[in-house]
């Protein structure tokens, strides 16, 4: 296959292809008298194996995956792939709690006596810098009322369960700017049905990234046979 051939079948650019052989994901490209690279189908299930693999795994690792298969270290591109899985695994898991949890903190904010709390004081009962506070202050994620002489931010029930369910979104990797449609249809409405439509939203790209490592994993057989 000439490269345009081999990106047509991999459904990727031809400068994609090069890229690839610069990364050294690709196995040796032989080249014709005149210069030309030619691919056959080692070239091409290594793309497709790399592909799947970054998708699941990231392109770092996904890299060295491929670069320790194409180096015989076929034990390593295994064990590699196997912490992949782990972490996934992990991944799935985590979700489930943030889900359970996040289900029981987006009820009524406890009113406590009308208790406030300081920064300090929320991000230790959070498990966070108070820094990280401020920047959700900083999204529009929080408003702390402040005290009129000191400025001192004070947190009150609503904004105690509001910081929690941030926290615990963030646990999971979710951006700051999908947090904040979550938290004013609970403001709103007293629903946590945009809280269970990121969980699901997450659900989902974590199948998305099991089902391209399982991809990967296919042609990286084929490769390695």
């Amino acid at each position: 296959m000439r490269t345009v051939e081999l990106a047509r079948a991999a459904g990727v650019s031809t400068q994609q292809i090069r890229n690839y052989e610069d990364a050294g994901v690709l196995p040796p490209v032989p080249r014709t008298a005149s210069g030309y690279r030619t691919f056959d189908e080692r070239h091409l299930r290594a793309v497709l194996a790399y592909r799947g693999l970054a998708a699941g795994h990231g392109p770092e690792v996904a890299r060295a995956i491929m670069r320790a298969v194409l180096g015989g270290d076929v034990p390593r591109a295994l064990a590699l792939m196997d912490a992949g899985h782990a972490a996934l695994h992990q991944e799935r898991e985590a979700l489930r709690t943030t889900a359970t949890a996040l289900e029981a903190a987006a009820g009524p904010p406890a009113a406590a006596g009308g208790q406030e709390l300081s920064v300090g004081e929320l991000a230790a009962q959070l498990g966070v810098r108070p820094s990280a506070l401020r920047v959700w202050e900083a999204a529009g994620l929080l408003t702390p009322r402040r005290e009129r002489i000191s400025k001192y931010r004070r947190y009150g029930p609503a904004e105690i369960r509001d910081a929690r369910m941030i926290r615990m979104l963030r646990q999971n990797w979710y951006p700051l700017p999908r947090i904040g449609p979550i938290l004013d249809g609970l403001r709103r409405t007293g629903s946590s049905e945009a809280l269970r439509e990121a969980v699901a939203q997450r659900q989902a790209a974590l199948t998305s990234r099991s089902a391209a490592l399982l991809e990967g994993a296919a042609h990286l057989s084929h490769l390695v046979r």
